[in-house]
C-alpha cells in the first residue's frame, strides 16, 4: 500500500495532482499518497522534467505515485527508478507478463483493474503485485471519470482476495466515500475529480472533507 506504517486505517491517495499548492494541501489534509499523471493524453498530465523540482521537495513519508498508461517497459523502468517517485500505478492494458518483468526488476507498482460489470473481477490473473486498484471502466477514459460502480462487486473481490491491498476508485467524493468504505471494505481509496474545482486543480475544502470522511471509517 501507500504507507506500511498506517495499516490501522483506510489509506488515502489524492490523484491528478498537477501543482505544488495542491500537493501540499493534500498532504496537510492527511493524504497518504499523491498521484502524478505522466500520461500525455490526460487532461491532468504533467511533464516529469518540469515538475521534478517541486515533487522532490515533498515530504519523504508521502508516497509519490506515477500514473502510467501502457508505457513501454523502458519508460516504466526509467520512471520507477527516479529518486522522487516511490511507486507506479499502471492504468492501461499492461499484461501479467509485463508486470512480472517489472516485479523482477524490483519496481514497486500497483495495477488498476477496470470494472465494467459483475463479471469483471472474476478470474483475474496474477499481476505480480499485492496492490490492485478497482476503477470504473469506460470506453474512452482510463480514470478520473467521476462514475462509480456497485461497491458490492468490490466487496466480493476483497473477501475473495484477503492477501491483497485493494484500493477503491471511481466517482468517489466527500459525500459518498464513507458509504463506499462501509460497503466495499477496501484497504485504501483513490480520488481525482471528486475533490476538484476543475480538471487538474483541487478544491482544498473538498480535499479536507474527503480525508476527514475517510478517517471517520475503519477498514
Amino acid at each position: 500500500m501507500f504507507a506500511s506504517d498506517r495499516s490501522d486505517r483506510v489509506q488515502v491517495k489524492i490523484c491528478g495532482i498537477t501543482n505544488p499548492a495542491d500537493a501540499f494541501a493534500a498532504i496537510d489534509c492527511g493524504a497518504d499518497a499523491i498521484g502524478l499523471n505522466f500520461c500525455s493524453h490526460s487532461k491532468r498530465y504533467i511533464d516529469i522534467e518540469r515538475a521534478r523540482d517541486w515533487i522532490d521537495k515533498l515530504p519523504p513519508d508521502i508516497c509519490k505515485v506515477a500514473v502510467l498508461v501502457d508505457p513501454t517497459f523502458e519508460d516504466a523502468i526509467r520512471i520507477g527508478e527516479l529518486g522522487f517517485i516511490d511507486a507506479l500505478q499502471l492504468h492501461g492494458q499492461e499484461s501479467p507478463e509485463f508486470c512480472g518483468h517489472l516485479a523482477e526488476k524490483g519496481v514497486r507498482f500497483a495495477k488498476a483493474l477496470p470494472v465494467a460489470n459483475e463479471n469483471s473481477l472474476l478470474n483475474v490473473p496474477s499481476y505480480h503485485t499485492r496492490t490492485l486498484v478497482l476503477d470504473t471502466a469506460t470506453r474512452a477514459k482510463f480514470g478520473g471519470t467521476g462514475r462509480t460502480f456497485p461497491w458490492r462487486w468490490a466487496r466480493h473481490f476483497v473477501e475473495n482476495h484477503p492477501g491483497f491491498n485493494i484500493v477503491l476508485a471511481g466517482g468517489l467524493t466527500p459525500e459518498n466515500v464513507a458509504q463506499a468504505i462501509a460497503e466495499a471494505q477496501p484497504s485504501g481509496v483513490d480520488v481525482t475529480g471528486g475533490v476538484e474545482s476543475f480538471a487538474g486543480y483541487k478544491d482544498h475544502l473538498r480535499l479536507r472533507a474527503f480525508v476527514e470522511a475517510v478517517h471517520s471509517r475503519r477498514p
